[in-house]
């Protein structure tokens, strides 16, 4: 006869998760609340260096002598954690996030790990951009530096210009940096190829995507009384209430390429969007586009058609500033013509 003294009721097992819950649910916000009390205490430390410094006649080597002693006095005391260079840190965390600034309010709020290599960025609005996205994207600090290097924020920028002001720019990129494929070479393989490796590596695309994508489909046949049609790839921003359609090129941009989204576009909206949804949004994803192609087609004018060249490869910063220069180039000499 079984003891059922010793059997947990339906009852019984949903009290033990419930106490789990509420200790796992402590144990989080106790973490919370030493991440915001620890970073905020550094930036004191950092604000006592500098004061102490400026007493000293020779700042430099004073500075230099400080950080050293106190290293050596903390450490003695706290043990690791206080190396020189955790030292300098503090003192940059002061002079990078003022307490008047918008950095100080979010510092509390984002794990030191993720501060450091954020407040090693000279521009403040770049700062702001990333304290942001780590703070309600949840980025770990691979994914932080990963798209630091690769120029997520002055990407997202590439897309923001005067005639064109919207909500659905802030969503879109040029270029996008798809490195984490594999392929060296895009314009040597077809594209059915590069719309594997990207399915292959979804959640990576997803982050390079941006925030609030969904995956919906890939090869979504949408047929007509006469023809079938296929979109390489569907997606979904719940932020922006609407979907998105991506068709891949391993190739330059072309008038064809541009006609063909506008009517997958007509017809999804058509086929498939719902009342609730916001019109879809299409992505043409090329190897190079140029002027010409921008400035005398439909992606001059539209709010749901662009056009992005992807990048296989990790730029380096030079190739990268050269590549968002030419963007800037080019949109600016439309506007100017117009």
């Amino acid at each position: 006869m079984a003891n059922t003294e010793l059997m947990d009721t339906e009852d019984e097992l949903q009290f033990y998760q419930d106490i789990h819950a509420i200790l796992d649910d402590a144990k989080s916000k106790t973490y919370e609340t030493a991440n915001n009390i620890m970073t905020y205490a550094y930036w004191n430390v950092g604000k006592r260096i500098i004061e102490q410094e400026q007493k000293g006649n020779r700042k430099a080597k004073y500075g230099s002598y400080l950080i050293k002693r106190l290293s050596q006095e903390l450490s003695d005391e706290y043990g690791t954690g206080f190396s020189v260079a955790n030292i300098r840190n503090c003192r940059q965390l002061y002079l990078t996030f003022p307490k008047e600034s918008y950095g100080y309010s979010m510092i509390g709020k984002i794990h030191w790990s993720h501060l450091r290599t954020i407040m090693r960025l000279e521009d403040e609005e770049e700062r702001n951009f990333y304290l942001n996205e780590v703070a309600n994207e949840y980025w770990s600090v691979k994914e932080l530096e990963r798209n630091i290097k690769s120029g997520y924020y002055k990407r997202m920028l590439s897309t923001q210009f005067p005639d064109r002001i919207g909500e659905t720019q802030k969503f879109i990129k040029d270029p996008y940096v798809l490195e984490f494929m594999g392929i060296k070479n895009s314009s040597q393989i077809v594209e059915k190829n590069i719309e594997n490796a990207i399915i292959s590596h979804l959640q990576r695309f997803l982050l390079e995507m941006g925030k609030g994508f969904c995956f919906v489909d890939r090869q979504m046949h949408i047929c007509t009384e006469t023809t079938d049609f296929y979109i390489d790839l569907v997606f979904y921003n719940y932020i922006l209430k609407c979907f998105v359609l991506i068709d891949l090129k391993n190739h330059k941009l072309t008038h064809q390429d541009i006609g063909q989204m506008d009517m997958y576009i007509r017809m999804f909206d058509d086929l498939k969007r719902q009342e609730d949804d916001n019109p879809t949004i299409g992505i043409i994803f090329c190897t190079d586009k140029d002027e010409t192609m921008v400035k005398y087609s439909v992606l001059n004018e539209s709010e749901q058609i662009f056009a992005s060249k992807y990048m296989t490869v990790l730029p380096t910063v030079e190739e990268l500033k050269k590549e968002l220069e030419r963007n800037q180039l080019m949109y600016s000499n439309i506007e100017t013509d117009e």
